[in-house]
């Protein structure tokens, strides 16, 4: 496992008195203490899918039990293939391997794929439109391990690629959904990952995933939360907060940020006048939030304000992630005290 040169020991910075985060773990769980989860659904969905389809293989860059893809390894380990600590050969051998008919599921952090195998997905997996399923962990801040492992640029970097297709799952049981979905869309996809025990959120709403959908969780007549990945989760535990003060906030969950549902979007956001705020685990640069402006730029439809919730455009700290997503605003108090301020000005 690599780890990061970020780490470093608490100590007084620069003579003030606030000290340096220090890490706990390498992730944490982003759920709360007593809410329901469900082990490597990512890991057993594929497992399953491949009973059925032997197309399917495996390929990890010497992360499989940390992107939950060893569960695939052991229900079909003469379809995994191991690669080693390198992301460029891994793509290209993925390339290789939807050449040749087979459909490769590709794991590894999303740092990796997105910085270090960028040019390689880009020529010879999108340019050619191949089959290629890449599905990364530790997306945005769902790590304390520093910039080396924090992929807060990923969706802006991938956005701009012609042909590949973006999905930023909530919760175990949309993972389990987005991958039959994933696999019976023709051509390359990248999806975020979450992994280990994922929190269940989804299914109290009744919410089924639809690949190139936007779905409204919830209404509310004051404030609108455009969201996805986890951030959907936040945003509907912060609306849920927000009710007992007496604020009604809408969730639109968008799991696949390319193509975007702009129709649905720009639908919910004419509707009464309410503050629209973008909620995204991604910096506020070219994800989501930018999206979501350019899509209502473009419609000609302007929201009384337009806020977003975002990382800042910046390295973050290490440490501890839940001071880290309280630091950085991600946290459900934040979102929730975010939308009240707002409201308030």
């Amino acid at each position: 496992m690599r780890r990061s040169k970020y780490i470093r020991p608490a100590h007084l910075e620069n003579g003030s008195d606030k000290p340096r985060l220090t890490t706990s773990a390498m992730i944490a769980s982003i759920a709360g203490p007593d809410q329901p989860t469900k082990p490597a659904p990512f890991g057993n969905a594929l497992a399953a899918l491949a009973q059925r389809d032997d197309r399917i293989v495996g390929m990890s860059a010497d992360l499989a039990k940390y992107t939950d893809l060893h569960v695939f390894r052991t229900a079909h380990p003469d379809r995994f293939y191991q690669m080693g600590m390198a992301e460029q050969l891994l793509m290209m051998s993925a390339a290789g391997m939807a050449r040749e008919g087979f459909q490769p599921w590709v794991t590894t952090y999303a740092v990796f794929a997105s910085r270090r195998a960028y040019d390689f997905i880009c020529l010879a997996i999108a340019e050619e439109m191949l089959d290629v399923k890449i599905v990364c962990a530790l997306p945005g801040l769902t790590t304390g391990y520093g910039p080396s492992h924090q992929a807060t640029e990923d969706l802006a970097m991938f956005r701009g690629m012609p042909n590949l297709t973006i999905i930023d799952p909530c919760d175990a049981s949309e993972i389990e959904q987005a991958v039959p979905a994933i696999a019976g869309h023709k051509g390359p996809v990248y999806m975020r990952l979450l992994r280990g025990n994922v929190p269940l959120v989804l299914d109290e709403y009744g919410y089924k995933f639809e690949l190139g959908k936007a779905k409204l969780i919830r209404d509310g007549r004051d404030t609108l939360i455009i969201s996805s990945g986890l951030m959907t989760m936040r945003a509907l535990e912060a609306a849920k907060q927000l009710q007992k003060d007496g604020v009604d906030a809408a969730v639109l969950h968008v799991p696949t940020i390319k193509p975007l549902d702009e129709s649905t979007i720009v639908a919910e956001c004419r509707k009464g006048g309410r503050l629209v705020v973008v909620a995204e685990n991604h910096t506020v640069i070219g994800g989501l939030g930018e999206a979501v402006a350019g899509t209502l730029m473009r419609a000609g439809v302007s929201p009384p304000a337009f806020r977003q919730i975002g990382l800042p455009d910046q390295f973050l700290e290490a440490g501890a992630l839940p001071t880290l997503h309280d630091q950085y605003g991600l946290s459900t108090l934040k979102v929730t005290e975010a939308v009240k301020a707002w409201l308030s000005t």
